[in-house]
């Protein structure tokens, strides 16, 4: 799959030409970013890709490396997808999640390697660089308010397509939502033969994240972005297993609008404090319809349906269904880390409130827009 330089560039001239009106204003905030931006990733750029080339002549194997039920957690925004997928993650025995660094830093197998190398020549000598790094960490990705982001915890799969610019997460930091709108509606929008190569960039990714690392026995992979490539992950990757959590919608919408919002102010001067309310609305309802509808005509030993409501009141019995269903092996180790985990949960509770008038976002649109799900999943109505 090639790099997709027409979007690329197109975002770029944009940016800097035809921005003035639009969430993507040229502001100095906004071309103090753009200035980082083409700095640092078109370098970076060149040494990821540069690195893919090497795995093929140093490290062809990793195309062999079997991809043996793999886990997705698919869902809306806001869904519990993360805590589901960092509380999975902690069965290291079973599971591997690609993490921030993973994703942007070390993607393939040389890079792995490189770095891997000088880790072990780091700790020779105290561990100085690593505590640099997660000094950095923390000072930086650390302040993320919203999700929690770290170079050392598992991120979405996602994000292995910016190395394609081939992604809807690219539209949040061009917010230029016509350009990439495509990409929330992935299996009926995407053309076949980029979403053919897309998904087979995003296979030899994973691949090459276990070949590498050879320290589980499954991906875990946490997407919700996935929604609407849930047809192309079924096809490309034949036993994949599928978690859905599906969540309240007014809470889901909210909790979206406010956390997009916040993505896109920090990259951008938005005109508005919350952004492209409409498309939002748009995609979520079709991340409940679409996944459901693609579930429907899977082999039921594949997926789960799951609540929100009710993973965040009984994490472990949930977890340990997830077990059951799929066959995963429980250890002793993780038992008990699942116990800890899901005490914590009982007495977690969010810092966040969101504004329906702020929002725009009225009562009966919710339930206009979202009443099916409603009914479907048992919700009680707001």
């Amino acid at each position: 799959m090639a790099y997709n330089f027409a979007l690329f560039f197109q975002s770029f001239y944009k940016s800097f030409f035809r921005s003035r009106g639009t969430h993507a204003r040229l502001t100095r905030k906004r071309f103090l970013f753009l200035l980082l931006f083409y700095t640092v990733w078109p370098l970076w750029g060149l040494v990821v890709w540069f690195s893919f080339l090497l795995d093929e002549i140093l490290f062809p194997a990793y195309r062999r490396q079997p991809l043996e039920k793999p886990l997705f957690i698919l869902g809306n925004f806001r869904s519990g997808s993360t805590f589901l997928q960092r509380l999975l993650a902690k069965d290291r025995s079973q599971f591997a999640s690609a993490t921030t660094w993973d994703i942007f830093i070390s993607p393939s197998v040389t890079l792995t390697r490189f770095f891997s190398a000088i880790r072990w020549l780091d700790a020779r000598v105290g561990s100085p660089l690593t505590r640099l790094l997660r000094f950095l960490d923390r000072k930086s990705l650390g302040r993320v308010e919203i999700h929690r982001i770290s170079f050392f915890q598992p991120e979405e799969d996602e994000n292995f397509l910016l190395h394609l610019w081939s992604t809807s997460f690219a539209g949040m930091l061009f917010p230029f939502m016509e350009d990439y709108e495509k990409y929330f509606y992935f299996d009926q929008r995407v053309p076949d033969k980029e979403k053919r190569g897309i998904m087979r960039f995003y296979t030899h990714a994973l691949q090459r994240r276990l070949y590498a690392r050879r320290n589980a026995r499954h991906h875990l992979s946490k997407n919700p972005s996935f929604s609407p490539k849930l047809g192309s992950i079924l096809q490309e990757i034949p036993d994949a297993r599928v978690i859905y959590l599906a969540r309240e919608p007014m809470d889901m919408l909210l909790s979206t609008i406010s956390w997009l919002g916040y993505t896109w102010r920090v990259f951008s001067d938005p005109l508005a404090k919350y952004p492209f309310i409409e498309e939002i609305i748009a995609f979520a309802r079709h991340w409940y319809e679409y996944p459901l509808q693609a579930l429907e005509q899977a082999d039921p030993q594949r997926y789960l349906i799951l609540r929100y409501d009710d993973l965040v009141a009984d994490p472990e019995r949930v977890v340990r269904g997830i077990y059951s269903k799929f066959g995963y092996a429980m250890t002793p180790e993780f038992e008990q880390a699942l116990l800890i985990e899901s005490e914590r949960a009982r007495h977690y509770s969010s810092t966040h409130s969101y504004s329906l008038e702020e929002m725009g976002v009225s009562r009966e649109r919710v339930l206009q827009e979202f009443g099916w799900v409603y009914e479907r999943f048992g919700f009680k109505k707001p």
